[in-house]
């Protein structure tokens, strides 16, 4: 049987790109807008500035290469949910902030779908929409109240909420008591969308820099970056768009938390297999364990299958290494035969994580403070690979002084509370990554509730 090669990224080795490095930043240097980060955020930002403004100078800085944090390294869904709740967004923006918000969701998944066509990149974008199964009495109760929310906001043109039969008829995974399908997303090969936007970027006058680590950031008028390679005076603003290792910076230590998420991919499955499971939609699929199970269907015929990863280390630390430890990935390749029995002889060819960024409150910022010259966009908590898109056009709006062309969305709002001192962040965190194990165990054994679940729910910012 094939080995696992963990720490090894499916994507990556399917990119389709030679991976060459592009020159690091080697002197000063003057530009109109400068961005921390060569991911989905910076990249978004960066076009969409330069298909509205072909003449400004757009600069995108990157320590690694464009693609190498979440970005190049997620589950490969093109979501049409944002990285709240839908009630939760109701219960703190108000219905018509949800509604809004939803729509435009949904509309930046058909825009990308263009952007990809009109660009010419060979992201392997493929419509299939959302498939969410209840796996548990628990998760079927909590599918229904989501599903009476749409419904009560006038949302569910695509949406539509399925009996066990009906989601079976999709999907042959275990345990199916229910199930929601939407029609609205796609799966995409995400590290390949990185690179051909960091091409169209390029081809729109930008510029990129890899290898380029920034070591601090100045706000001012004009605001800089400092870099190992020289310092970058921006004229216009300094866009931090790092995620997760925007936490590496010491005076944003506290504003992200990075957490690892984990992803294992099957080799291509046979003919048979495929027979035995169905899926032919190439829906995005989920259930709703705490923990997380997303799934995607390769171009290629591969399952990938992911879950929230390593257990938060002290002091945010970000090491690679903690993402190819062979035990983690135990407990994921269980669980994916358990979904599928029909794969217990399927070898699984590629074991690797990445680290998102959560802020404290839960919430994605989008923001642009003039005074400081300073703009960010980041905190999508693992739902970013559509939403940076949405983001991205928005800050570039903010940057460039248009109105924004979904008004008042939630995430339009500066940077919230920061992360607690240590060692009360890791404490924290760590009790509430074993109370949601603690929680999805209960439920799938007996359908009970550990007593202290509603603590652990109300100190998760997700």
């Amino acid at each position: 049987m094939t080995e696992t090669r963990y720490g090894a990224n499916y994507w990556l080795d399917d990119c389709g790109d030679d991976m060459a490095r592009r020159p690091p930043l080697v002197r000063d240097e003057t530009v109109d807008v400068a961005i921390l980060g060569g991911g989905f955020s910076g990249l978004w930002t960066a076009y969409f500035l330069l298909r509205a403004n072909p003449g400004l100078s757009v600069a995108v800085f990157e320590k690694h290469f464009c693609g190498h944090g979440a970005s190049g390294r997620n589950g490969g869904w093109c979501s049409p949910r944002y990285p709240m709740l839908v009630d939760e967004l109701v219960k703190h923006f108000g219905a018509d902030a949800a509604c809004a918000t939803i729509r435009a969701q949904h509309a930046i998944v058909d825009d990308i779908g263009a952007i990809i066509s009109e660009e010419g990149i060979d992201a392997h974008f493929t419509p299939g929409g959302m498939l969410s199964i209840a796996r548990t009495a628990n998760q079927l109760t909590s599918l229904k109240a989501t599903y009476a929310t749409y419904d009560r906001l006038g949302l569910t043109a695509d949406t539509t909420m399925l009996s066990a039969d009906e989601a079976r008829g999709l999907i042959a995974a275990s345990n199916i008591l229910g199930g929601m399908k939407t029609r609205s997303g796609a799966s995409i090969h995400p590290l390949r969308l990185v690179r051909g936007l960091a091409q169209a970027v390029e081809r729109r006058g930008g510029t990129i820099y890899e290898g380029t680590a920034v070591t601090q950031v100045r706000p001012g008028r004009p605001a800089m970056l400092e870099t190992m390679g020289g310092v970058v005076t921006a004229r216009a603003a300094v866009v931090l768009a790092g995620e997760a290792y925007l936490s590496q910076i010491p005076a944003y230590h506290r504003q992200l938390l990075p957490m690892s998420s984990m992803i294992v991919a099957t080799a291509p499955l046979d003919d048979a297999t495929w027979d035995a499971i169905g899926w032919q939609g190439y829906e995005s699929l989920s259930s709703g364990a705490y923990t997380k199970d997303y799934l995607t269907r390769t171009r290629d015929g591969r399952i990938l299958f992911g879950s929230r990863g390593a257990p938060y280390l002290f002091g945010s630390a970000m090491p690679e290494t903690a993402l190819a430890q062979a035990a983690l990935y135990g407990p994921i390749i269980n669980t994916l035969r358990a979904w599928f029995p029909a794969l217990n002889a399927v070898p699984v060819t590629h074991a690797w994580g990445g680290y998102l960024g959560v802020p404290r409150d839960g919430l994605p910022s989008v923001h642009y403070d003039a005074a400081s010259g300073l703009a960010n966009a980041f905190g999508y908590t693992g739902r970013g690979v559509a939403t940076t898109a949405l983001a991205g056009r928005a800050l570039a709006g903010l940057i460039a002084g248009v109105p924004a062309f979904v008004p008042n969305l939630p995430m339009l709002h500066a940077p919230g509370p920061k992360w607690e001192i240590e060692p009360l962040r890791w404490i924290g965190v760590r009790y509430i990554q074993n109370a949601f194990a603690r929680i999805d165990a209960a439920d799938f054994r007996d359908g009970s509730v550990p007593l202290d679940s509603g603590l652990a729910k109300t100190l998760a910012p997700i």
